[in-house]
């Protein structure tokens, strides 16, 4: 049992006010996490989590978008989206909870960490959060929170027999992993007088593993914080253009939010895409912003018990991590797998 003061219970349930109410959606997320960063650099996780945040709205808007319709039906699209929106909102709710209290211990210079517990947070976190007071080790804090985070959602979202029967054991979610379309990217001006993106990622498989869920999350760290020029340039990007959810954010020569006026899925689809060019003559792939392509989600309590029972798994926090990136060529190739197999579909259809 933690007994917190009053001015402790006060700070908890402005936290947990502050939390809700920035847990909308997926723009008001990861928006959130950017103000944070921009106030918070040392907080290596908060742009991070942006990033990554970005990227969930992509997936989400891609399932209004263009090309998954013609591949998944209404109720594979509903339970798609609801995996990546309970993640989504699961993560930001604990961890935002974590970075607010965090930035109350920065302003008083007081230590806090005993409001983690009555604010749901595994006692895995105490320590790392702690030790980062004194050693401000963004690395370290970081991998401790891509740990916890993906236990946090492990048991919450991923274990649950709703999702093992209705995503993972899917057709449909064995033809997103083999066309790929579970790609995290970081866009970035290779040169600054560049017109257009460069992209820089990885690309998500075995999604149920926690083991590599989490040496994805710490790969994509490494990847995004050991080049200090592309880092910058990520960084720009991220502070210049606000997230819609719309793939046209990074790619406008590609994508447009604008829907087209007529929309006919039995038709036979024509191919739009020559490289990393549009056809000539060819309109651009719709592609949504996030508010256009869905409603905001009523969810219910983040329940659940705390994951940490076995000391070994503060050893994987520093446990190295080497996995292949992908480039702006690789993700030109996984649009043209997915257009031609679009086309494919839409021959036999």
């Amino acid at each position: 049992m933690h007994v917190i003061t009053l001015d402790g219970q006060a700070l908890v349930a402005k936290i947990r006010e502050q939390t809700a109410k920035l847990n909308r959606n997926n723009v008001t997320r990861t928006q959130a996490y950017l103000h944070f960063y921009q106030e918070h650099e040392e907080i290596h996780w908060a742009l991070l989590a942006h990033l990554v945040s970005r990227n969930g709205g992509w997936n989400m808007t891609d399932l209004r978008g263009e090309w998954l319709p013609f591949l998944m039906d209404e109720s594979s699209i509903q339970s798609y989206f609801w995996f990546l929106e309970r993640c989504n909102w699961l993560i930001f709710h604990d961890a935002y909870a974590q970075l607010l209290l965090y930035a109350e211990m920065k302003r008083t210079k007081r230590d806090l960490t005993s409001l983690l517990a009555p604010l749901g947070v595994s006692t895995f976190m105490r320590v790392f959060w702690q030790a980062f007071l004194t050693t401000q080790d963004s690395a370290k804090l970081t991998k401790a929170l891509i740990v916890n985070e993906q236990q946090y959602i492990e048991q919450r979202v991923v274990q649950k027999p709703i999702t093992v029967h209705r995503i993972f054991s899917t057709l449909t979610y064995f033809a997103q992993s083999w066309f790929s379309l579970t790609q995290i990217l970081f866009p970035y001006k290779e040169h600054p007088t560049d017109k257009r993106l460069q992209l820089v990622g990885m690309t998500v498989h075995d999604f149920p593993s926690l083991s590599a869920r989490i040496a994805i999350g710490k790969a994509l760290y490494e990847l995004l914080y050991k080049n200090t020029v592309r880092l910058n340039s990520i960084r720009q990007f991220a502070f210049r253009i606000p997230h819609t959810g719309s793939r046209a954010d990074y790619w406008p020569h590609l994508f447009t939010p604008v829907k087209p006026s007529s929309v006919n899925y039995e038709h036979v689809y024509r191919l739009r895409l020559n490289g990393d060019e549009r056809r000539e003559g060819a309109s651009k792939l719709y592609s949504p912003s996030l508010t256009k392509a869905w409603p905001d989600t009523a969810h219910s309590a983040a329940d659940g018990i705390d994951w940490f029972r076995d000391n070994d798994w503060l050893k994987v926090v520093d446990e190295p991590v080497d996995l292949p990136s992908i480039d702006t060529d690789t993700y030109n190739q996984t649009l043209r797998w997915m257009e031609y197999g679009v086309k494919a579909v839409s021959l036999f259809d």
